[in-house]
C-alpha cells in the first residue's frame, strides 16, 4: 500500500492548512514562542531559513530543498499573520497581490493572443518597463 500525500487526505489546501496551524500557534491556547514573535523578531529566522534553502539548492538535494522551502513558508505565514493582527496585510492579500503582479508582468503569457513569444531581451525590457510603470503609479497615488 502506498503512502498518500498529506494534502491529498485533507479537503483544505496546504496554504489554508498552514494558515490554520499558524493561527492556532498564535492563539490563546497556542505556543508561547509563536505568541511572542513580532515582525522584527522573525527577521533573523526569515534570513536563516532563506540561507538554508539557498544552501540546499547549492547541494542539489531535492528533499532538503522541500524541507527548507516549507520552513520558509512557515516563517512567512507567521509573519503575515502578525502583520494582519496589527492591521496590515493578510496572507490572502499578499498572495492576491503577487498573483496580480505576475499576471501584469507577464502579458506575453496572460494576454497573449496568438502572437509570437518575444525574445529574452524583449522580455527583460518589458519586465523593466512594467516595473517602472508600477513604481510611477505608486508615487502618483
Amino acid at each position: 500500500m502506498s503512502a498518500t500525500k498529506p494534502e491529498a487526505a485533507s479537503p483544505v489546501n496546504p496554504f489554508q492548512r498552514l494558515e490554520e496551524i499558524v493561527r492556532l500557534l498564535r492563539s490563546e491556547r497556542g505556543c508561547p514562542w509563536d505568541q511572542r514573535q513580532t515582525a522584527a523578531s522573525l527577521k533573523k529566522y526569515l534570513l536563516e531559513e532563506a540561507a538554508e534553502l539557498a544552501e540546499a539548492i547549492d547541494q542539489g538535494d531535492a528533499a532538503l530543498i522541500c524541507e527548507e522551502a516549507g520552513d520558509l513558508h512557515f516563517v512567512l505565514a507567521l509573519l503575515l499573520l502578525i502583520c494582519e493582527e496589527q492591521g496590515g496585510c493578510s496572507a490572502g492579500q499578499a498572495l492576491s497581490g503577487i498573483c496580480e503582479k505576475m499576471q501584469r508582468r507577464h502579458p506575453h503569457v496572460f494576454a497573449a493572443d496568438g502572437q509570437a513569444m518575444p525574445s529574452e531581451e524583449e522580455l527583460r525590457a518589458q519586465w523593466e518597463r512594467i516595473k517602472r510603470e508600477e513604481k510611477r503609479d505608486k508615487v502618483a497615488v
